[in-house]
Protein backbone atom coordinates (compact mmCIF):
# COMPACT_ATOMS: atom_id res chain seq x y z
CA UNK A 1 0.00 0.00 0.00
CA UNK A 2 1.11 3.55 -0.61
CA UNK A 3 2.12 5.96 2.12
CA UNK A 4 -1.28 7.64 2.46
CA UNK A 5 -3.07 4.32 2.80
CA UNK A 6 -0.50 2.99 5.28
CA UNK A 7 -0.71 6.16 7.35
CA UNK A 8 -4.50 5.98 7.45
CA UNK A 9 -4.39 2.30 8.42
CA UNK A 10 -1.99 3.10 11.27
CA UNK A 11 -3.96 6.14 12.41
CA UNK A 12 -1.32 8.71 11.55
CA UNK A 13 -0.11 10.90 8.71
CA UNK A 14 2.29 10.37 5.81
CA UNK A 15 4.50 13.03 7.37
CA UNK A 16 4.76 10.95 10.56
CA UNK A 17 5.75 7.86 8.56
CA UNK A 18 8.53 9.80 6.87
CA UNK A 19 9.68 11.10 10.27
CA UNK A 20 9.71 7.60 11.77
CA UNK A 21 11.74 6.39 8.80
CA UNK A 22 14.15 9.32 9.09
CA UNK A 23 14.63 8.72 12.84
CA UNK A 24 15.21 4.99 12.42
CA UNK A 25 11.95 3.77 13.96
CA UNK A 26 10.77 2.36 10.67
CA UNK A 27 12.94 0.64 8.09
CA UNK A 28 13.05 2.28 4.68
CA UNK A 29 10.13 0.78 2.79
CA UNK A 30 10.27 -0.91 -0.56
CA UNK A 31 9.80 1.43 -3.49
CA UNK A 32 7.66 1.08 -6.55
CA UNK A 33 9.29 1.42 -9.99
CA UNK A 34 8.20 5.07 -9.89
CA UNK A 35 9.88 5.61 -6.51
CA UNK A 36 6.78 5.67 -4.33
CA UNK A 37 7.05 4.12 -0.88
CA UNK A 38 5.22 0.79 -0.47
CA UNK A 39 4.21 -0.51 2.94
CA UNK A 40 2.92 -3.86 4.08
CA UNK A 41 0.89 -5.06 7.06
CA UNK A 42 4.04 -5.52 9.18
CA UNK A 43 4.99 -1.88 8.61
CA UNK A 44 1.53 -0.72 9.65
CA UNK A 45 1.69 -2.90 12.79
CA UNK A 46 5.09 -1.44 13.68
CA UNK A 47 3.82 2.13 13.25
CA UNK A 48 0.90 1.31 15.56
CA UNK A 49 3.35 0.06 18.20
CA UNK A 50 5.50 3.19 17.83
CA UNK A 51 2.43 5.40 18.19
CA UNK A 52 1.28 3.52 21.29
CA UNK A 53 4.71 3.89 22.92
CA UNK A 54 4.76 7.59 22.11
CA UNK A 55 1.26 7.94 23.55
CA UNK A 56 2.54 6.40 26.80
CA UNK A 57 4.96 9.30 27.11
CA UNK A 58 8.11 7.84 25.62
CA UNK A 59 10.02 10.09 23.26
CA UNK A 60 11.19 9.23 19.77
CA UNK A 61 14.69 8.89 21.21
CA UNK A 62 13.40 6.50 23.89
CA UNK A 63 11.73 4.33 21.26
CA UNK A 64 14.82 4.42 19.07
CA UNK A 65 16.86 3.09 22.01
CA UNK A 66 14.84 -0.13 21.88
CA UNK A 67 14.01 -0.24 18.18
CA UNK A 68 15.55 -3.70 17.82
CA UNK A 69 12.92 -5.09 20.21
CA UNK A 70 9.89 -3.47 18.59
CA UNK A 71 9.05 -6.60 16.57
CA UNK A 72 8.38 -8.35 19.91
CA UNK A 73 5.53 -5.96 20.66
CA UNK A 74 2.01 -5.48 19.47
CA UNK A 75 -0.43 -2.78 20.48
CA UNK A 76 -2.71 -5.15 22.37
CA UNK A 77 0.22 -6.47 24.44
CA UNK A 78 1.12 -2.92 25.42
CA UNK A 79 -2.46 -1.98 26.26
CA UNK A 80 -3.07 -5.16 28.26
CA UNK A 81 0.34 -4.90 29.96
CA UNK A 82 1.38 -8.32 28.67
CA UNK A 83 4.77 -7.11 27.50
CA UNK A 84 7.85 -9.35 27.52
CA UNK A 85 10.52 -8.42 30.08
CA UNK A 86 12.95 -5.73 28.92
CA UNK A 87 11.00 -4.57 25.87
CA UNK A 88 10.79 -0.76 26.09
CA UNK A 89 7.89 -0.57 28.51
CA UNK A 90 8.64 -3.16 31.16
CA UNK A 91 11.65 -3.32 33.48
CA UNK A 92 13.63 -1.22 31.06
CA UNK A 93 16.26 1.46 31.76
CA UNK A 94 14.59 3.50 29.02
CA UNK A 95 11.33 3.51 30.96
CA UNK A 96 13.06 4.19 34.28
CA UNK A 97 14.81 7.22 32.79
CA UNK A 98 11.58 8.48 31.23
CA UNK A 99 9.66 8.07 34.50
CA UNK A 100 12.37 10.03 36.34
CA UNK A 101 12.18 12.78 33.71
CA UNK A 102 8.38 12.91 33.98
CA UNK A 103 8.56 13.04 37.80
CA UNK A 104 11.05 15.93 37.58
CA UNK A 105 8.80 17.76 35.11
CA UNK A 106 5.75 17.22 37.33
CA UNK A 107 7.67 18.62 40.32
CA UNK A 108 8.81 21.63 38.26
CA UNK A 109 5.30 22.31 37.01
CA UNK A 110 3.85 21.94 40.50
CA UNK A 111 6.33 24.52 41.83
CA UNK A 112 5.52 26.82 38.92
CA UNK A 113 1.78 26.44 39.51
CA UNK A 114 2.15 27.11 43.23
CA UNK A 115 4.24 30.22 42.54
CA UNK A 116 1.70 31.53 40.04
CA UNK A 117 -1.17 30.86 42.44
CA UNK A 118 0.65 32.66 45.25
CA UNK A 119 1.42 35.67 43.06
CA UNK A 120 -2.05 35.86 41.60
CA UNK A 121 -3.53 35.98 45.09
CA UNK A 122 -1.44 39.08 45.81
CA UNK A 123 -1.64 40.97 49.03
CA UNK A 124 -5.02 41.01 50.69
CA UNK A 125 -6.72 44.37 50.80
CA UNK A 126 -7.02 45.79 54.30
CA UNK A 127 -10.32 45.15 55.94
CA UNK A 128 -12.40 48.25 56.23
CA UNK A 129 -14.38 49.02 59.30
CA UNK A 130 -17.56 50.91 58.99
CA UNK A 131 -17.19 52.37 62.45
CA UNK A 132 -20.41 50.70 63.54
CA UNK A 133 -20.38 48.42 66.48
CA UNK A 134 -22.47 45.37 66.48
Amino acid sequence: MRIGDAAAAAGTTPRALRLYEQRGLLSPPDRSPTGQRRYGPDDVARVRVVRELLALGLTIEDVRACVDRLPLLDVEAIRSRRVPEGVCVRASPVVSRRLAALDAEIARLTRQRDELAARSAGPRPPETSSGATG
